[in-house]
């Protein structure tokens, strides 16, 4: 089995570009890039995948050994990079929800997919809070620590399941980072702000290879 198979690999944009990498969450697939991707596709090679699990990705190349943390899936994305022959130092664009570190069994996926058939607007405003914060957890935001790339945080100024102070925590506890917010509503900029959201991409990369 290919990796352009296995993870669905769509390379788009211009060659020999600076690379982009619009990583998608749990349970969301490359699709939700499509507004954004165009945007990008005029100063970027942008590498498009749909991690082992979601999308069109191949189903039989998951096991819970490899895809119970995100190490598995960075594995992938590198060997994608290297058989494409793509700079050894793309630019990943994390979407919200990529943070999903594995673990789940067949009961709590059970549970949750009834929980939200049951009463999904319920289970919207449980998360919230969760979401907020976990400090009986610290362990939750200890990686963060160990980022040392240069990273751009954006967040949607107005977002029901990630208000302000989640944007402002994940910055604090990456050295160096920038913050912005990004005049939208909701949790999925790329979707509701494409414009603002390939801008804000934009400039930072600009500025970083400066």
């Amino acid at each position: 089995m290919g990796v352009r198979s296995r993870n669905q690999v769509t390379v788009t944009g211009r060659a020999g570009g600076p690379v982009v990498v619009p990583a998608h969450g749990f349970g969301c697939d490359q699709h939700m890039w499509r507004l954004v991707v165009p945007l990008l596709e005029r100063d970027f090679t942008v590498l498009l995948v749909d991690h082992v699990g979601a999308g069109r990705s191949d189903l039989s190349a998951w096991s819970p050994e490899r895809c119970s943390t995100l190490d598995g899936y960075t594995e992938d994305v590198l060997e994608i990079c290297h058989e494409q022959a793509l700079a050894p130092s793309p630019c990943f664009v994390d979407d919200p929800a990529t943070g999903y570190r594995g673990g789940f069994s067949a009961a709590d996926i059970d549970e949750l997919l009834g929980s939200l058939d049951a009463n999904h607007l319920g289970w919207s405003a449980a998360m919230a809070p969760v979401i907020m914060g976990n400090p009986e957890r610290p362990e939750l935001g200890e990686d963060l620590a160990d980022v040392t790339v240069p990273t751009l945080v954006a967040q949607c100024s107005r977002d029901a399941i990630a208000p302000p102070e989640v944007g402002e925590s994940v910055r604090s506890r990456i050295r160096g980072s920038r913050l912005v917010t990004l005049n939208a509503t909701g949790h999925c900029p790329q979707l509701a702000a494409p414009q603002e959201t390939a801008a804000a991409i934009t400039g930072f990369v600009g500025a970083v290879r400066r």
